[in-house]
């Protein structure tokens, strides 16, 4: 017998599909609001959880993850009177077993409870696979753990793997798991960066060429294709590859056959293909700069790698490990980090993601120089600049989102008066952000701000801030 949590407002369809649950011979509870249904699911057991989107006090949606990661990690199904194709693509996007709009007839959900139990029950006889050895990825954030089980079928797998994220987010690292953790391991991973091959070259870098192929060719060589036989050819940015060796590329997919250049006869190479790209292969077809059928043969596994913005919690982690490294790779005492430090680095947005992470941190510890302790001005200027502006936008649209009803009537002052207070407080919140995040210097503070020395000093006296925030 299962247990079931219906998360939804409506007392009625609650009642009716727990008649149909309870007939199926499983025990079910509901919850008629989105809080009230997490308190549930975090203090109890569940195998099956359904969750409406549209509820009193919040998002079905927005609130997935976290049920996610209760501890009884429950299958998700989404319900709702009122789909929509975003809704349910950012559902299945975060991990849905389904998203259904309410049938006519609840006999219609049956089917769906019943292979997520079916799926939920077999997943839990598989016996745990090996640790997987991550080196250099860090992350234990629900999105990050997806992927490696997603790593891990990939390794036991001999299937295609297309990984795909931005630019920064460890694309090669995956890769190299991948082929770490197969059983491929002890034989050769071959990396080929389309991006930084000369069109006019990567027919010969890649099938090879033998002697007197072309003018210079004094010696045949292999290409990589045929230098990967027998182990992992990972194509790194494979959006880059030109449309003429996309169709020759299919035909080694397909075939395992290729010729080298001036040769008379072809030559096979048996590998295992990664491949990895920062940019949206289906864009790239419906424009017709990628060919469909070679996007078809390559995602057969597909790992979406998250933005670390997207990832926040994993930041500390990351932020830690690399600081150790890189003052144990300068030889010198590992640094302290200040709690200021810590928080910009956190609300900073990470475009460059994690390689930007380490370059900063990189730059920070060269800036520090002598210092135990990493402070905010040890950080670049404009990742500081970014929070000072997003702090200051933030509770500019605080004010703005602010209620009538939030405010007494009889106290409201008058329009002059309530903008004065408004800049004011701007003013002090901008100024103290300003000097804490450039640890007080004046000139580096009149730079970012645009105001002249004699504006700031007058400033930062009317306000009462000192040099230090």
């Amino acid at each position: 017998m299962a247990k079931v949590l219906i998360i939804d407002d409506n007392k009625t369809f609650c009642d009716a599909l727990s008649d149909v649950i309870r007939d199926m011979g499983h025990d079910v509870t509901y919850s008629l609001s989105l809080e009230q249904g997490i308190n549930e699911s975090s203090s109890k057991e569940y195998d099956v959880v359904f969750l409406d989107v549209r509820l009193p006090d919040g998002n079905g949606l927005d609130v997935l993850p976290e049920i996610q990661e209760t501890p009884s990690s429950p299958e998700v199904i989404i319900i709702t009177g009122e789909g929509d194709p975003d809704g349910a693509e950012l559902a299945i996007k975060s991990g849905a077993w389904d998203y259904l709009e309410k049938p006519s007839s609840l006999k219609e959900i049956r089917l769906p409870l019943t292979r997520a139990l079916q799926y939920r029950q077999e997943k839990q006889s598989v016996k745990p696979p090996l640790a997987l050895k991550r080196d250099k990825i860090l992350g234990d954030s629900r999105l990050m753990k997806e992927c490696f089980e997603l790593l891990a079928q990939a390794a036991d797998s001999r299937a295609n793997v297309l990984i795909t994220g931005e630019t920064g987010t460890g694309k090669e690292l995956f890769a190299r798991a991948i082929h770490t953790n197969s059983p491929l391991a002890k034989k050769k991973f071959i990396v080929v960066d389309c991006a930084s091959i000369p069109e006019s070259l990567v027919e010969s870098t890649l099938f090879g060429y033998k002697k007197g192929a072309f003018t210079g060719a004094h010696k045949g060589e292999d290409g990589l294709i045929k230098q990967a036989d027998g182990g992992t050819l990972f194509l790194d940015e494979v959006g880059e590859l030109p449309l003429p060796m996309q169709r020759a590329f299919l035909r080694v997919l397909q075939e395992r056959h290729f010729r080298p250049l001036g040769a008379k006869e072809e030559t096979k190479s048996n590998f295992r293909l990664l491949a990895a790209t920062n940019q949206n292969l289906d864009q790239s077809v419906r424009r017709g700069q990628f060919r469909e059928d070679l996007l078809f043969r390559l995602k057969a596994i597909t790992i979406d790698l998250p933005p670390l913005r997207k990832r926040p919690e994993d930041i500390k982690q990351l932020i830690s490990h690399y600081v150790t490294k890189l003052c144990e790779t300068y030889r010198i005492s590992v640094k302290q980090l200040s709690s200021e430090f810590l928080e910009i680095l956190m609300r900073y947005d990470w475009p460059g993601n994690v390689r930007e992470l380490i370059n900063t941190l990189d730059r920070a510890i060269a800036a520090a120089r002598s210092d135990n302790t990493l402070f905010s001005k040890h950080l670049p200027t404009h990742i500081r600049v970014y929070v000072a502006r997003s702090s200051f936008k933030k509770e500019a649209r605080a004010h703005e989102n602010q209620r009538p009803d939030d405010i007494a009537s009889e106290s409201l002052p008058t329009i002059k008066d309530f903008r004065d207070a408004l800049i004011k407080e701007g003013e002090k919140r901008y100024l103290k952000d300003l000097m804490s995040l450039t640890g007080g210097n004046l000139e580096e503070a009149r730079k970012i701000s645009g105001l002249g020395r004699a504006r700031l000093y007058g400033l930062l006296k009317e306000h009462n801030i000192s040099r230090t925030g």
